[in-house]
């Protein structure tokens, strides 16, 4: 019987992104658990991620007894998905787990299509995923019909804030099985301070190019402060979908000079970059890069969105500003870059918060619990 004292887990996570905060999510978790001598396997898509995603998953497969597989998976409905979840079916009676580990909805579809086993438990993260689609539209219908159907084919559900957890309830329903809910964390090394780069403009912006991630809004924001006198300056550090949009815009507004683009970076690195941290998501769960910035002291400003203010709490709820109104955010950065002392103690006090709370030792053991209380609960 597994979890018993000394006896390793078989576990194996599954993920149709690998790149971005649930991969980052996954390689955290899968070597924490590898650390405290489980068998780990991660399977993630074929079809994206370029040498990000290889380079990634080609460090940490030494350490995945299960082993790093790659499959294709396909963001939406296909049908060639039944390909792919027989190839899940494959791997998982080849590797026998005793933690099937969905991440996100798709991946999450494909380990919970299994019949219930007296040997596993299937356990299952959103991660947003299926949630952000409304049920006002036809795929969030569609979308939410299909969680509702897998509900019953989970023995866990991992939630990373409770902003997820509700929302799931409020659109899919309340599940029979376990619920919990376990912050993502950072590692010790994402405490040290970052030094300023020489160059850095007023504000930066780190991550994905979607259109959840509202960079377009901060480019507007910026837009509005410079046309009101304030010369502003942005750096943008990120890559995706929405990259020649975001250019095509800087340049319709006539910030040529103002704005640069650095592609890809590593978060920390991207943070040297600006005085000002801000995240414009118009939609998010518990994103890395606000936890990143806050545990290694950024001065940061975020949108009051989603899992969010979960990561402020409510003594910093100050640097929080409504989400998708490029207005409020533009004063939310006049405000912070006026009065940079407080914005640099309230970023002081913050790091104190995330040290306590979201750390990469206190996530892997409140999933590895919740895993010993599902196998309890059967």
């Amino acid at each position: 019987m597994p979890m018993v004292e000394g006896q390793p887990l078989r576990i194996l996570h599954a993920t149709r992104a690998p790149v971005g905060g649930i991969i980052r999510h996954i390689l955290d978790l899968a070597n924490g658990q590898a650390d405290r001598g489980h068998h780990v396997g991660i399977i993630a898509d074929s079809l994206t991620g370029g040498e990000r995603a290889d380079q990634a998953l080609a460090e940490i497969a030494p350490r995945m007894k299960l082993g790093v597989h790659r499959v294709a998976i396909r963001r939406e409905p296909n049908p060639l998905d039944f390909v792919t979840w027989a190839q899940f079916t494959r791997l998982a009676r080849r590797l026998k787990p005793d933690v099937l580990h969905g991440h996100g909805a798709k991946a999450g579809a494909f380990l919970r299509m299994r019949g219930a086993s007296k040997d596993a438990i299937r356990v299952y993260t959103p991660h947003g995923g299926s949630l952000h689609y409304p049920l006002s539209t036809v795929k969030g219908q569609l979308y939410s019909r299909l969680e509702r159907a897998l509900m019953n084919n989970t023995e866990l559900f991992l939630f990373e804030s409770a902003f997820a957890r509700d929302t799931y309830q409020r659109m899919i329903g309340t599940p029979t099985a376990l619920v919990r809910t376990v912050f993502n964390g950072v590692t010790a090394g994402e405490f040290d301070p970052v030094t300023k780069a020489d160059d850095a403009t007023d504000v930066a912006y780190v991550g994905e190019f979607r259109h959840i991630k509202g960079a377009d809004l901060l480019i507007d924001a910026v837009a509005r402060l410079r046309a009101d006198g304030r010369p502003v300056t942005l750096t943008l550090g990120g890559d995706g979908e929405e990259m020649e949009h975001l250019k095509a815009q800087v340049a319709r507004l006539g910030l040529g000079e103002a704005v640069r683009f650095l592609g890809h970076v590593k978060a920390r690195y991207g943070f040297s970059k600006g005085q000002l941290l801000v995240v414009p998501s118009r939609g998010d769960s518990m994103p890395y890069v606000v936890i990143e910035a806050a545990a290694a002291g950024i001065p940061m400003i975020a949108a009051n969105v989603g899992g969010i203010p979960e990561i402020f709490g409510p003594d910093h709820s100050d640097a929080l500003f409504a989400p998708g109104i490029a207005g409020a955010m533009a004063d939310a950065i006049e405000g912070a870059l006026e009065d940079a002392e407080a914005t640099a103690a309230r970023a002081r006090s913050l790091r104190e918060r995330i040290f306590l709370h979201f750390s990469q030792k206190a996530m892997v053991e409140g999933v590895l619990a919740g895993y010993r209380d599902a196998f309890a609960n059967r």
